[in-house]
């Protein structure tokens, strides 16, 4: 039978309201007979790292009815209303911060249209709360913590079939993020691997010891659809207008944080999404001159129903920029930029009109951490 499940929830409390981000999917549960002391395979598995195409059947789409209970340090309800999810089970919200709702400290979600009259319990969760001054750190996954590749059929192959664990770490990488959230910076994880990786990214985060990072991955079935506007076909090989939405959903989510820092590497287009980034957050320009500049980059190609959506939420960060200069008229936010190159000659691709915002970047050149072999079989340990 199939049930309900979050793939993927987040919930944050900033200033003025709390955000709440969930993924919803069907998957199939089985139950198997065993034999007392026998230890049943389905539990062997669970105690196995995961890897990606476990979760392969989250590409399906699905619509859902999603009850959202917020409740008090007591239990007792203070916020309760049912959303429906898009066609591929996602919700993305804001709950304003009233008298009643900035005393929730948690939250319970039903799935209510599966089963007539059943309100099917998906779980409960507990709000992230950044506490001021407000510190981020953002970083991409691939070639930033781990050497992943994807170039040839066998690389794709080898990824979905493999624990990440059995790809090289970039131990620097991980180094300095852990070095930041030891320093008390939130880390969040901007991937652009398929939405069906996070099992597998988040069972990695754990073994490394890095806890309670929000991972957000790109939703591909989005690709193939006419109606939503969010990602089309050009953008599974040009990660550029992705990421860049991703970040500006990561701070309409957390709201503008007092110190940033952002990590990736130099082989795609991670160096100009952040320095355009970097443009946006700081209010250095205009943001229709940032979004005309950036549509001149290759990976930045966009079709006109992306153009509003992307026009739309930078304006917010704008908003968010002036609501906090309001409040502190001195308020500058201290943003860093790290960029890992492979090789120390490579040189960063930099388009002039970003320049200024270079002094920003910290490069450092890293090689991976190698995957030690057994002797018998030449798998890794």
């Amino acid at each position: 039978m199939k049930r309900p499940q979050i793939v993927h929830f987040i919930t944050i409390i900033s200033d003025d309201f709390i955000s709440l981000k969930a993924a919803i999917g069907l998957t199939r549960k089985t139950t198997t007979l065993q034999e007392p002391g026998i230890t049943p395979i389905s539990s062997l598995e669970n105690d196995l790292a995961s890897f990606p195409i476990q979760s392969f059947n989250l590409l399906n789409s699905h619509n859902f009815q999603i009850k959202i209970i917020g409740l008090d340090k007591n239990h007792k309800i203070l916020f309760e209303k049912e959303y429906e999810t898009d066609a591929y089970g996602n919700l993305n919200f804001k709950i304003p911060l009233t008298k009643d709702t900035s005393k929730i400290k948690s939250f319970q979600l039903y799935e209510t249209s599966r089963l007539p009259q059943v309100e099917l319990l998906l779980g409960s969760f507990i709000p992230l709360k950044i506490q001021s001054p407000r510190k981020i750190v953002i970083c991409d996954f691939d070639k930033t913590l781990v050497d992943t590749k994807y170039s040839t059929t066998k690389e794709v192959y080898e990824s979905l079939t493999k624990p990440l664990k059995d790809f090289p770490n970039v131990k620097k990488s991980i180094e300095l993020l852990k070095s930041y959230t030891k320093k008390g910076f939130h880390p969040f994880i901007l991937s652009a691997s398929p939405h069906f990786y996070e099992n597998a990214i988040r069972d990695w985060l754990y073994q490394n010891k890095i806890f309670t990072a929000g991972i957000f991955l790109k939703d591909v079935r989005q690709v193939f659809s006419l109606w939503d506007g969010d990602l089309s076909p050009r953008d599974i090989t040009h990660q550029g207008l992705y990421k860049l939405n991703q970040l500006l959903d990561i701070i309409n989510m957390t709201d503008i944080p007092d110190e940033l820092v952002l990590m990736g590497d130099n082989f795609e287009s991670d160096p100009i999404i952040y320095l355009s980034f970097s443009q946006m957050i700081q209010n250095k320009e205009d943001p229709w001159v940032i979004w005309k500049n950036l549509k001149e980059q290759k990976d930045f190609s966009i079709g006109r129903k992306q153009n509003s959506k992307f026009l739309s939420k930078i304006f917010q960060i704008k908003t968010l920029l002036k609501n906090k200069k309001q409040k502190n008229n001195q308020f500058q936010i201290k943003l860093k930029i790290f960029i890992r190159k492979k090789h120390t000659e490579e040189k960063l691709k930099i388009p002039s009109d970003l320049k200024p915002e270079v002094t920003n970047i910290e490069t450092y050149a890293t090689e991976t951490s190698a995957v030690e072999f057994h002797s018998d079989n030449g798998r890794p340990k």
